[in-house]
């Protein structure tokens, strides 16, 4: 494709673009003339800097003309463009990977996830009665779907890493791990053997799932030195005493 033939009439009209820029920005903001694009025949685009501090990089954008044999350059648009290096805002993402933990409140409902990594097929009706009960009660299953091993591994990966694994600073300065603390009910299933269940109400973690190399000072067997109470002996008053006055 041939190049644009240069336009003397239009580059030569910076003050015009220029004050159409002034008429739609905030005033003190169009700075310096960058430069004139041609866009195509008898179109072309003067580019101001932008001054005002919430856009940098960005630039005025006012976008001249003319007719056919015409020697004065009429304004067809203005606008605020991103120049090179601009700041811009993220890329937009759809609400549900815009979530993040904590971000749910009352009365939220996360999106459903067809295709969840996390999550595998759980056990599914047959329509038989003896054969669905049997195996709700003994597989604890009757639900659509189940944690997959990836499921349960980000989550043993996310607690153990966390506030309420062996790093956390708590645990770190800890006297002694929850396995042998009394208070320590560990989870049922392949977690077992990593997490349990906090059950000290005196203890930050009281209600949350721990490791088993987590530790506080709420532990069932540690304790401080206690002092032997002081004894004092006992003062005898001899109610029969008669004191003689004179």
């Amino acid at each position: 494709m041939a190049a644009t033939k240069a336009d003397p009439t239009l580059a030569g009209a910076v003050e015009v673009a220029r004050d159409a820029a002034v008429g739609i920005a905030e005033p003190g903001t169009v700075g310096e003339h960058v430069e004139f694009v041609m866009d195509q025949e008898r179109v072309g685009t003067h580019f101001f800097a932008c001054t005002y501090s919430a856009y940098p990089g960005w630039r005025w954008a006012v976008t001249v003309t003319r007719v056919p044999r015409g020697k004065v350059a009429t304004v067809s648009e203005t606008s605020l463009l991103p120049g090179p290096g601009a700041l811009l805002s993220p890329a937009w993402l759809p609400y549900a990977e815009r979530l993040a933990p904590g971000d749910l409140s009352a009365g939220d409902v996360l999106p459903y996830h067809l295709d969840d990594p996390r999550l595998e097929q759980g056990f599914e009706a047959t329509g038989e009665e003896d054969v669905d009960q049997m195996a709700q009660w003994e597989l604890g299953l009757g639900r659509v779907r189940v944690l997959s091993a990836r499921g349960r591994a980000d989550a043993s990966e996310r607690w153990y890493d966390g506030s309420h694994g062996p790093t956390a600073d708590i645990a770190v300065r800890a006297a002694a791990p929850c396995s042998s603390c009394g208070y320590f009910v560990p989870m049922a299933g392949a977690l077992r053997h990593t997490f349990g269940v906090c059950f000290n109400e005196w203890s930050p973690s009281d209600g949350q799932v721990v490791s088993l190399d987590h530790g506080c000072g709420a532990h069932s067997e540690v304790d401080i030195d206690r002092p032997e109470p002081e004894v004092i002996a006992p003062r005898i008053v001899d109610d029969f005493q008669v004191d003689v006055l004179r």
